[in-house]
């Protein structure tokens, strides 16, 4: 593959996740491969009242069982339990404490959102505010001073995850977060990938973070007519490219990868999963919660990304699509992919991963680009299930419905986030 001599080369030696199909890489593995769905009725909350009552939860997974390194878990924000746990399984995959002498070459760059919400104390400081049949905001602020718990509050911010993961792997190096939407946690690979490139950390613990299943979520999503109501067929709901589909599933998890200079992986004999090879970012400039009809940001994305590794659009052997299941995005993404691939694109294999596990929102990204990993590796084709209903503008190969086989030395991984963000990362397979 060509590259620039001057630049460091960044390679995959660390995966962990935690997500609706599973609480680590193996078992989300073949669970793609199986073609099942983690989506179901919520529990985390009683959506009965709300027009979408389905999510893909993560359940019977708890960190105090998962990492018994950890002391009380209490406070901590249902997405840095997430991070903490996929960290855990990363960090324990690569070996990487055991070779990094110098803390400060050790970084963490995460794009990780909110944590959980205290909506049980918010409601008693609403009911205060509201005793005397108007709202006094005076009585709202007494009762949160009674009431709210300052370390959960300071626990629901999106760095939150980023320092709890620094402090347990001593990671004293570079530490940012990033929240660009559904394009975050890509982004922070892509970022981490230049900070290492650039020689400003020889190791970054990089990936995403992120819960949106809870009552402000699920109703911002639902005014945004963004959310599948197909709540009788839950497993069915999410189906990316097909004709009937009528909006996104939310998901919830993490996931996290080590990033680390070839050389350094090379010299220790570390398990190379692949290449970070290239990394496109762009803006729409556009609508906040639209695409531009043209495609203009997620073409230039993927065409950065696949320069910047130093290809042609013709060594691209599979794209894991951002494929939201809603009508714009995916109409997009697909004219998106023709204009890059031109006459070829009838070739290129195309998929959309959450029509099994939902959409993960900030941690969607890296999820999904830990399975194109996982698909070079093994030679399979993840598929896009619940296809059922060509539509006229999605006219693509989403191998539909079942995995196949499939050689792949080159994946682009595409995430475009609300706002505007484009994200795209061009792996490459390590032959040695």
């Amino acid at each position: 593959m060509p590259t620039d001599s001057h630049r460091r080369r960044v390679v995959v030696t660390g995966i962990g996740m935690i997500n609706p199909m599973g609480h680590d890489v193996a078992t989300v593995w073949s669970g793609l491969q199986e073609g099942k769905s983690g989506v179901a009725p919520t529990t985390l909350f009683d959506a009965s009242g709300f027009p979408t009552k389905i999510s893909a939860e993560i359940k019977n997974w708890d960190l105090t069982e998962a990492d018994d390194g950890m002391g009380s878990v209490e406070k901590l924000g249902r997405h840095t339990k997430f991070a903490i746990g996929a960290a855990s399984q990363a960090v324990s995959d690569s070996g990487i404490i055991d070779v990094i002498t110098d803390p400060t070459r050790l970084g963490v760059y995460l794009g990780s959102g909110e944590g959980n919400q205290d909506f049980s104390t918010f409601s008693k400081m609403m009911v205060a505010a509201l005793a005397e049949g108007e709202y006094n905001e005076s009585k709202f602020v007494r009762a949160g001073l009674e009431l709210l718990d300052p370390a959960k509050e300071l626990e629901q911010e999106p760095n939150m995850p980023a320092a709890h993961v620094a402090t347990k792997f001593n990671a004293q190096g570079p530490n940012f977060n990033c929240l660009t939407a559904c394009a975050a946690s890509s982004q922070a690979v892509g970022e981490a990938t230049e900070i290492i490139r650039r020689g400003e950390a020889d190791a970054m613990i990089a990936g995403g973070t992120h819960s949106m299943i809870h009552p402000f979520g699920v109703t911002g999503f639902n005014l945004l007519t963004a959310l599948s109501e197909s709540n009788d067929q839950p497993t069915k709901a999410s189906r990316p490219f097909d004709l009937k589909r009528n909006g996104f599933v939310l998901g919830e998890g993490s996931a996290m990868v080590i990033l680390e200079e070839l050389e350094m992986a090379k010299k220790r004999g570390a398990t190379i999963y692949g290449e970070i090879a290239g990394y496109g970012t762009t803006a729409d400039a556009y609508r906040v919660t639209d695409i531009p009809p043209d495609g203009h940001g997620a073409i230039a994305a993927m065409r950065m990304a696949i320069s910047d590794a130093g290809l042609t659009p013709a060594e691209i052997q599979y794209v894991n699509a951002h494929g939201t299941s809603t009508k714009v995005n995916d109409r997009v993404e697909t004219k998106a992919c023709r204009e890059v691939f031109g006459a070829l694109a009838d070739s290129v294999p195309v998929s959309s991963t959450k029509s099994m596990m939902g959409h993960l929102i900030a941690a969607a990204g890296v999820t999904e680009m830990i399975v194109c990993l996982m698909a070079m590796r093994d030679s399979v084709l993840p598929p896009t299930i619940n296809y059922e209903n060509p539509d006229p503008e999605c006219d693509l190969d989403y191998v539909p419905n079942e995995a196949r086989p499939g050689e792949i030395r080159y994946a682009l991984n595409n995430s475009f986030g609300f706002g505007g963000q484009n994200v795209s990362l061009c792996l490459s397979r390590h032959d040695g």
